[in-house]
């Protein structure tokens, strides 16, 4: 073999990197002309000229056949950073050569082996052509080098010179090829090669496991009998992929023993064995009886279907002659062994489809339709023109999912349509499979009027493109002009004169309506096939044997249909049968999909599919899997074209060069197959409506949020840090200066090991051997213990990758933990060096420490390339358990005073859970509260729910739960000696106190939610069921206008008796021992209203709200909606939105009604950081686009003066949409320029910028999953970035006092001279899972716990929130309406307040359809459609439709049936998530008023909402919906501002 030469040269005019060329290559030249041109099988091997690094081989095939080959100039020069493909075998060796002592060996994968015309051969073939090799070729070990193992495309190359079997040993078969290059081990074939190379490789692998049962070194038997070495075979190979399909294991071997044969006896060659496969009786026995079988196939020609047959012309006794031959097979001429592989090849395939033969087709596989065979039955071609604008089909749905279920896509409906392909060229929808399917070839796009789906049909019998959902022409539809994504399924659905065609994207499902005029002539042979197919169904299920009816009898039978039925092909059977077969693929997924199994495998099902499969059409393989990947881009041409809708056009964040450099080298350092590789987390996706919440046993109340540790890269320990030498004491530097209350010395610093360490320095330590990574530790003290250890007190930290933060947080940074244990002073490992950090703080340094922090990272740089070690530094305090961030305590950390805070901290937390009874036994402290006798407390319902559980009414989600039960202590019983840990031992005597809801629903309904009813009733209750403490008081001393309940006061005016069930005033004589104490102050103001004279009133409300002012944050509310969330921050006292920012006109408007004091700026919430930052002067850190920039220009000089400037803002909130544009389920592509899109960039800039006391985000429930937990990740590092402390969470807006459903995910921030604002306490009973987050290793945290098991009060239902509201009709539209009658329920008089006037009480507007459907709802709870009745209305129109909802009985069983679409709301349940357009058959699909026929207004979701009645909303109906939809309810804002309160007063109180 020739040498190849390497030079390399130097491009000294464009001063290029050196580039390895290759000279020239010659791989020796033909010694011949001519030589023989096939190889034999039955040679000999030769002995190669070099040692080849692999094992054992069989005999095998190797007339070598030499080849010039010659590396042209183009191929010889070698760019690494180009796509690694060549066209030259030894320039592909070369490029993945490692350390190789003879003859190169790699790798091949992803390979086909053909002729030299490019044809795939099977493997077999290469024995009798000459068989080229195209494929990926990989070094043969893993390569440290990624390029390298990259490998190398090489297309064409070889031939094959050779080919061996190995692996035996080992126990799988590795098949080696050869070239004269090189030798190659066949990993992996391509997918479109991979039929043909199974056969072979089955061949190889019953090779090896006819081996494993002979040899002895293997455990094998050489002794053993054929029948027992074939079944031992066959049970090993049954489980085998290549035989799942019913071939005849046993057969195959049997066929295979020439073969088997010849490569066991191949082994001898090397065999140390005594015995030689070759003198095995059974191995002979084997090779006789492949003999055998040969001469039966010849002697049943009629079984072969016309193929070649090969038979051995020697009879039964010749052959049992020679079957102990130990030489290779016997010559044979070129033309039989060709016969012989081609034979042997149809055997293979035959017995594949064996077992199918005669059966239905499998659903495995979709039979591609033919694009020549239908071009007749379609026009000739056209391409796609359109004049409207169209909106790209992303930019509609803003889900934020990038992972999700298939069946819980969105449905809509597509009107005026036309499919195309890349080149706009229509094209039929036939062509895409009708299943999603691996390697199809076909891509097709979509453009249509996009519209709600209102559940009508589509109508075939008449006009074929007449839709029943509409009267009107298309052209009059008011709808969303879109152009989609690839299509990639559709499906047919039908009910008796209806046919339903449906095409889905990665987006969404869409019904097709009435094409547009120019595609309709595209669409009527599919409409014709599906008719088609109905009609043969139809013509089945009349017979009462299907079985009878043949294929052509079907066929027969369709060409008698007249001429005008809806189905006719033509009167000519042959026609039919053409039609039939060339649309088959239409006709056979509607029998798949049919319920009834006589018909769906009946003969002209099986006779159809035989008709399709003799036609060559390919075979595609249909997906299995129900979850899709949504990270592809839209490739529709449309995007490209003119016009499109640009209106919705993303902008581009602005943002500060802080936020750009966090997310930017964030994304920047992790590519995204890094992001999207190593997730060990499942994420529960929710779409931002939580409309699964309805499905009960979805909710499961162990549900838990995760947030995913993705690509957890290892934290890398300290390079080169001092470490300890082990030759050297430890010994006290310095004398002791004082004592720990246990009388151990203290000390300052110690030599370890010839190292100093101090109090206050940081140091490894290996806590947990398993652990890879030593522990941080902080030196709190050291002491020595009595019996003279050295030892350290320290405090645990960890590593950002240990946190939440996972890779989002900084390498170097670490955080201080309330973790500490004792360690002596040898086990320390290494000294490390940890900067104790404390900005200043403020906007007005925050470029001081933006420069301080850029010097810090260039030295952190330039030590990291010197390789000198990691410096790390320390500024938060990490409390997983309370899920925060928290300012370092730097007054009590590093004192050497023997006192540890964290040691205090688990002291509390003990004495917290510990219970104590005081020596009198007249009270007891239980949790960390101190109960006396007379005390009012909750006990757990749990204890008296054995007693009424006959009283629970099935009706709702929330209904059977218990608020917790009111009693009151009056004696406190206890063993003798009672064990103070146990509170279950002690039993206290209680009198229970009764609510409105335990006598009845009309009592609950009508009564104050805070109303208890005093009983004689006695009890004993072990301590452990006192659930806290409440109080009763006088019902003039409770709080009165308040948007929801935080106070556990009660009060009682009634005595019940629950024997008779009465209700009577409390008689004189029972003298009730009311609460002492002091409400807070806003209950207290309130109860001195209305004391004085009128103006006197006025004057002091007017005093007390000034100075109440004066507390107030001046807040900046961006996202702003309608201001649900302002509302409730205003109504807790805790701020005043003074700016709001809100890129929605109508909702801005909305805002400005409600808020008149505020500042509403309408516009990109970019363009205002823009113009803000532009105004200070702050341009050079401002980071924004031209477009940005030219708008914050053009806003008026009013709105610039208005403009808040840092030092004005206290309080930035709101709620960044996750969509930016392409949605959050884009992210995963992890690109920076689709980062930047993100809104919540810019949301982020803005507390980076003005660097308020306190931040508030809010946002749907799975924000802290959205993209593996990426978004979630980074913005909490960039508040952490910014010096602030940083708590997180999700709420269940139900338990804070409103009637319905909704999840919320929140992240508080607070400056570091700010307290950390907790999360409310949840009040309300509600059916909700404790909401955990799973942060690092198995650690979770919930903000708050589920109040299933009991709360202060009851959850609020339908009945509470909107019976009091006059009845309306299908689409009022009447803006204002008397309320005709007074408030009943507590939340009705609470939310009307002193209205007298109800708005907003107005309704969309249903089909005629979709009305009748409603009014055939039952007027009960849990109505939905599947309580309609099965058959058809006629419409105004005249036309008759179907009473159920066209997809809904077919699709029910993978939907969980529907549950809820078409459904009432239950007046004792609660509402569901409420959502910004309600309609029957959306996604919450419970949207029926419980006793009208009509969907809930306005108002009546407004109150859902927790919305005051006299809170106005701006626009249409739908902008009044959508504003309703996204805003926060302000009772849970209420709630969050009540601990923002609490937090700025504990500061004040200091």
């Amino acid at each position: 073999m020739g040498s190849v030469a390497l030079s390399e040269s130097m491009d000294s005019d464009a001063g290029m990197k050196k580039n390895k060329i290759i000279d020239s290559v010659f791989v020796n030249e033909v010694a011949a002309e001519e030589k023989q041109r096939k190889r034999l099988a039955s040679q000999n091997v030769k002995a190669p000229n070099v040692s080849r690094k692999m094992p054992k081989r069989a005999a095998a095939c190797i007339d070598f056949k030499e080849k010039p080959l010659r590396i042209s100039k183009k191929d010889s020069i070698i760019e690494t950073n180009r796509d690694r493909g060549v066209e030259e075998e030894a320039v592909a060796v070369h490029l993945t050569a490692g350390q190789e002592d003879g003859r190169p060996c790699r790798r091949l994968v992803d390979f086909i082996f053909h002729n030299k015309d490019g044809i795939s051969q099977p493997f077999e073939m290469l024995e009798v052509d000459d068989i080229f090799i195209s494929g990926h070729i990989l070094p043969l070990e893993e390569s440290a080098d990624k390029e390298k193992s990259k490998g190398i495309r090489c297309e064409g190359f070889g031939r094959i010179e050779e080919w061996a079997i190995s692996g035996y040993e080992d126990g799988s078969p590795v098949i080696w090829v050869s070239t004269e290059v090189a030798d190659y081990d066949c990993i992996k074939p391509s997918s479109s090669y991979k039929k043909f190379y199974d056969h072979f490789y089955a061949k190889a692998s019953a090779c090896v496991e006819v081996y494993k049962k002979l040899s002895r070194s293997y455990g094998g038997n050489p002794d053993i009998t054929l029948d027992e070495l074939l079944a031992g075979v066959v049970r090993v190979m049954s489980g085998m992929k290549f035989f799942s399909r019913g071939v005849s294991i046993r057969d195959f071997i049997v066929s295979q023993g020439e073969f088997i044969y010849n490569q066991l006896i191949g082994l001898d060659e090397t065999s140390k064995t005594d015995k030689l496969f070759v003198e095995l009786p059974v191995l002979g026995d084997l090779r006789y009886e492949s003999s055998n079988l040969v001469d039966i196939a010849q002697a049943r020609p009629e079984s072969s279907h016309g193929s070649l047959k090969i038979g051995s012309k020697s009879g039964d006794q010749e052959n049992k002659m020679n079957k102990n031959a130990t030489s290779c097979p016997d010559e044979e001429n070129e033309d039989l062994k060709l016969a012989r592989l081609l034979q042997e090849e149809e055997h293979w395939h035959s017995m594949k489809q064996k077992k199918n033969h005669g059966s239905a087709p499998s659903s495995k596989y979709y039979i591609k339709i033919n694009e020549d065979e239908i071009a007749n039955d379609y026009p000739l071609p056209a391409y796609y023109k359109t004049s409207s604008e169209e909106m790209d089909e992303y930019m509609v749905f803003d889900h934020g999912i990038d992972l999700c279920n298939i069946d819980d896509l969105p449905r809509s409906m597509l009107h005026n349509w036309a499919l195309y392909n890349s080149d706009s060229r229509l094209i039929s929808l036939e062509l895409l499979p009708m299943k999603p399917c691996a390697e199809i070839d076909v891509t097709i796009f979509g453009s249509g009027v996009m519209t709600a789906d209102d559940g009508s049909g589509y109508n075939f019998d008449g006009e074929p493109t007449h839709s029943s959902s509409s009267g009107s022409r298309t052209s009059e539809i008011d709808g969303i002009p879109v152009y989609l994504s690839a299509i990639k399924e559709w499906m047919i659905e039908f009910g008796s004169s209806m046919v339903f065609i449906s095409i889905r994207t990665d987006m969404a499902w869409y019904r097709l309506g009435k094409p547009s005029k120019q595609y309709e002539s595209w669409y009527k042979p599919v409409l014709k096939t599906a008719r088609l197919a109905i009609s043969i169904i139809a013509l089945l299920k009349d017979q009462s044997r299907v079985a009878r009816l043949s294929f052509m009898d079907v066929i027969k039978k369709v060409s008698d249909f007249d001429k005008d039925h809806s189905a006719y092909v033509s009167s000519n059977p042959i026609v039919v049968e053409r039609y039939v077969v060339v649309h088959g693929q239409i006709i056979l997924q509607q029998f798949l999909e049919y319920p009834d199994q006589n018909i769906k495998k009946c003969a002209f099902v099986i006779g159809l599919t035989k008709k399709m499969e003799e036609r060559h059409h390919t075979k595609w393989l249909v997906k299995k899997k129900k979850l899709l990947q949504r990270n592809e881009l839209n490739l529709n041409p449309r995007g490209a074209m003119g016009p499109v809708i640009s209106k919705r056009k993303a902008m581009q964040a602005t943002t500060t060069r802080l936020i750009n450099r966090i997310w930017g080298e964030y994304y920047s350092n992790y590519s995204p197959d890094e992001l999207n590789k190593g997730i060990n987390c499942e994420v529960k996706e929710e779409d931002e409506v939580e409309e699964q919440e309805e499905k009960e046993d979805d909710d499961a109340l162990d549900e838990n949020l995760i947030v995913t540790e993705k690509i957890q890269t290892p934290c890398s320990a300290p390079k080169r840090t001092k470490s300890c030498s082990s030759n050297k004491e430890t010994k006290w530097d310095g004398e002791s200066f004082g004592k720990k209350t246990t009388g151990e010395a203290l000390y300052k610093r110690a030599i370890v090991q010839g190292d100093a360490i101090t109090v206050g320095e940081a140091v490894l330590v290996q806590v947990d051997e398993s652990n890879d990574l030593p522990a941080i530790s902080f030196v709190e003290y050291m002491f020595e213990r009595l019996d003279g250890s050295k030892m350290f007190h320290g405090r645990m930290m960890q590593r950002s990758c240990q946190t939440v933060l996972g890779n989002a947080g900084n390498e170097r940074e670490i955080f201080l933990i309330n973790e500490c244990m004792d360690f002596e002073l040898e086990d320390v490992k290494q000294i490390i060096t940890v900067d104790i950090r404390s900005m200043p703080w403020g906007h007005q340094h925050r470029k001081s420490n933006a420069n301080a922090d850029k010097v810090d990272r260039a030295r952190a740089e330039e030590r990291k390339k010197k390789g000198l070690p990691i410096e790390y530094y320390c500024r938060s305090l990490y409390w997983p358990d309370r899920g925060a961030f928290f300012t370092l305590p730097f007054g009590s950390i590093g004192l050497g005073s023997g006192f540890c805070e964290s040691c205090k901290i688990k002291d509390a937390e003990g004495d917290n859970e510990s219970f104590k009874m005081n020596a009198s036994m007249t009270s007891f402290t239980y949790r960390g509260t101190e109960y006396l006798t007379c005390d009012y407390v909750y006990v757990s319902p749990s204890f008296f729910s054995a007693e009424r559980e006959g009283e629970i009414f099935k009706g709702g989600r929330n209904v059977g739960l218990k608020a917790y039960v009111i009693c009151q202590l009056t004696e406190i019983s206890a063993p003798k000696r009672p064990k103070q840990d146990d509170a279950s031992s002690i039993h206290v005597k209680v009198r229970r106190f009764f609510r409105p809801e335990d006598i009845s629903v009309e009592k609950a309904f009508s009564s104050d939610i805070r109303e208890i009813y005093y009983s004689e009733e006695m009890h004993t209750v072990p301590v452990d069921m006192i659930e806290g403490k409440c109080e009763v008081r006088k019902k003039q001393d409770l709080p009165q206008d308040v948007p929801a309940i935080f106070e556990h006061v009660f009060f009682c005016e009634y005595l019940y008796d629950p024997s008779k069930g009465s209700v009577k005033q409390l008689p004189s004589h029972i003298k009730l021992q009311y609460s002492s104490g002091k409400l807070n102050d806003d209950a207290m103001s309130r109860k001195k209203k209305g004391k004085g004279k009128e103006g006197e009133n006025d004057l002091e409300e007017g005093k007390l709200k000034e100075a109440s002012q004066e507390k107030h944050l001046a807040t900046l509310d961006i996202f702003a909606g309608c201001g649900g969330l302002s509302e409730g921050l205003k109504q807790s006292g805790a701020s005043v939105t003074k700016w709001a920012i809100e890129y929605e006109e109508a909702a801005g408007d909305a805002f400005k009604l409600n808020h008149p004091e505020s500042t509403v700026f309408v516009n990109n919430c970019s363009v205002i950081l823009r113009a803000v930052m532009q105004k200070r002067g702050d341009v050079d850190d401002c980071i924004t686009t031209p477009e940005a920039t030219e708008l914050a220009a053009s806003l008026s000089q009013e709105e610039i003066d208005n403009l808040p400037l840092p030092g004005e803002v206290d309080f930035i909130n709101g709620g960044p949409p996750c969509q930016g544009f392409s949605g959050m389920n884009r992210f995963n592509q992890s690109t920076w320029s689709r980062v930047q899109c993100e809104m919540i960039l810019a949301f982020l800039s803005f507390a980076d910028y003005y660097r308020p006391k306190f931040f508030l985000l809010e946002n749907v429930r799975n924000f802290v999953s959205f993209n593996q937990g990426q978004t979630f990740r980074l913005t909490l590092a960039s508040l952490l970035e910014m010096g602030y402390q940083v708590r997180f969470g999700i709420l269940e807006a139900g338990a804070y006092g409103v009637p319905q459903s909704r999840k919320r995910a929140f992240i508080w921030a607070a400056s570091p001279e700010e307290v950390l604002p907790e999360w409310p306490e949840p009040m309300h009973v509600f059916a909700a899972p404790e909401l955990k987050v799973t942060l690092s290793g198995n650690s979770q945290f919930a903000a708050v716990r589920s109040t299933t098991r009991g709360a202060p009060f009851r959850s609020l239902t339908v009945r509470d929130t909107i019976a009091d509201l006059p009845p309306v009709g299908n689409g009022a539209s009447k803006m204002s309406l008397e309320y005709k009658g007074e408030p009943i329920s507590w939340f009705q008089k609470k939310i009307r307040g002193y209205m007298e006037v109800l708005n907003d009480h107005i309704a969309k507007e249903m089909n005629e359809l979709n009305l009748i459907r409603c009014q055939r709802i039952p007027k009960r709870p849990g109505a939905d459609w599947r309580d309609l009745p099965d058959e058809k209305v006629k419409l105004s129109t005249g036309q008759m439709v179907d009473l159920i909802p066209w997809c809904l009985p077919n699709t029910a069983k993978r939907h969980n049936q529907w549950k809820g679409l078409f459904g009432r709301l239950d007046w004792e349940g609660n509402f569901p998530t409420s959502i910004t357009d309600p309609q029957p058959m959306g996604k919450v699909g419970m949207c029926f008023h419980p006793e009208q026929d009509r969907i809930v207004t306005v108002r009546e979701c407004a109150r859902s909402q927790g919305f005051p009645d006299s809170y106005q909303f701006s626009g249409t109906v739908l902008h009044r919906h959508r504003q309703i939809g996204n805003a926060v309810p302000p009772p849970l804002a209420y709630a969050l501002g009540r601990k923002l309160k609490e937090a700025i007063e504990s500061k004040r109180s200091k």
